[in-house]
């Protein structure tokens, strides 16, 4: 057994199989992989990366399977995948996530194909492992897979605590203990039991606040959406997607630099563009607040032609409407496992403050903004409140 300092969970023990994983090349890459991609433009300490992260679910879900009881091959397997889970993602986690499923129809989460023929698949086939089954539990397939990927998933739970202490921002900071020790499964559904209702709630406030305060920034927004343009002009600059997936960050960033000079360089050296427009839901037409990504490339297009300014030079920006997945989580009320939508009065308010925080941007160089806000609002119709 081999143990890791982490500076979230103390020691984390690593079984034999998983002490071996860590040396294989799809996990050494997440060393490289910075967890929360472009929020570290403002929170100068979010420097933590995917293989910390990784780490953690990997502790939290070897707790959850002790006091679940769950022991044997099925243990094994499952702490495997919690182990692996992020080796799909590719540079800058998430921010790149729709580019590669544009171009592949992948989810960062199935990995059989990035296992196949590596030396990740070939440890855990010497560990007496199925690649095939591992990668399915990433999916979040079965009642294992749930504890992955699920309402209920340690991956959360960890990444919630560890971006609230990298970030120095407190609202992350949940009760993992209590979380995992109070799961349990019902006729095959991974629930909380009775009296959690709280419990669960604290996981749905902390996501809220995290969303509103670090993950949703308005600064890693457009350092987000100026990264999604820029790789997708490296991609038809002639970069294959599978090499792109691949990528670290620093991969992307030389890059970049290369192929794409311009973006490139605002995004090393925070040379961002700045708001034109930044709307909420009431300020923006019911057509343009379902934008999809190619609506948002024909506005882009647009707006640059009303404004003078070159087509790379304004960038549209449409969120998809929030999501509470965690208000789907199941905990146990009089006996009966109940979704926590239906056992909480806080959800409604929640999903009530999300939506009010929702917000549609249009970017542009600040020289550029005067212009491209007046055309933004022509094209568009919105209302556009505007902010440096």
């Amino acid at each position: 057994m081999k143990a890791i300092k982490d500076s979230v969970h103390d020691y984390i023990t690593l079984d034999d199989a998983a002490a071996d994983l860590l040396d294989t090349r799809a996990v050494q890459r997440l060393r490289h992989v910075k967890q929360l991609s472009t929020v570290r433009l403002v929170y100068p300490s979010a420097s933590h990366t995917r293989f910390e992260h990784s780490l953690g679910v990997y502790h939290l879900a070897d707790r959850a399977l002790a006091h679940l009881g769950v022991d044997g091959d099925r243990a094994r397997h499952l702490r495997a995948a919690a182990l692996l889970h992020d080796v799909g993602h590719g540079p800058y986690g998430h921010q790149t996530e729709e580019v590669i499923r544009r171009r592949t129809g992948r989810h960062h989460d199935e990995i059989r194909d990035l296992l196949e023929g590596t030396d990740a698949a070939a440890v855990l086939r010497d560990h007496d492992l199925d690649p095939d089954r591992v990668a399915a539990i990433v999916r979040g397939e079965g009642e294992l897979g749930q504890l992955v990927s699920g309402e209920l998933d340690v991956d959360r739970m960890d990444y919630l605590v560890r971006d609230a202490h990298h970030t120095g921002v407190p609202y992350g900071t949940i009760d993992h203990g209590r979380l995992v020790r109070e799961l349990d499964y019902r006729e095959g559904h991974l629930v909380l039991a009775e009296g959690n209702v709280q419990t669960a709630e604290s996981l749905l406030v902390a996501r809220a606040l995290m969303d509103a305060t670090v993950y949703r920034h308005h600064v890693s927004r457009i350092a987000g959406a100026m990264l999604e343009r820029a790789s997708e002009r490296l991609l038809a600059a002639g970069t294959g997607v599978e090499e792109f997936r691949r990528m670290a960050d620093h991969d992307l960033l030389v890059a970049l630099r290369r192929e794409v000079p311009d973006l490139g360089r605002r995004i090393e050296y925070r040379d961002l563009f700045k708001r034109a427009v930044w709307t909420d839901l009431s300020g923006t037409p019911a057509d343009v607040a379902e934008f999809d990504h190619a609506d948002e490339r024909d506005a882009e297009r647009e707006i640059a032609d009303r404004a003078g300014v070159g087509s790379d030079e304004v960038i549209v920006d449409v969120p998809g409407r929030p999501t509470f997945t965690e208000a789907g989580s199941r905990v146990v009320v009089d006996g009966v496992p109940q979704r926590l939508e239906d056992a909480s009065e806080l959800v409604s308010g929640l999903r009530a403050a999300q939506r009010a925080g929702w917000r549609m941007g249009v970017y542009a160089p600040e020289a550029c903004v005067p212009a491209v806000a007046a055309a933004a609002e022509d094209v568009l119709g919105v209302r556009a409140g505007r902010t440096a």
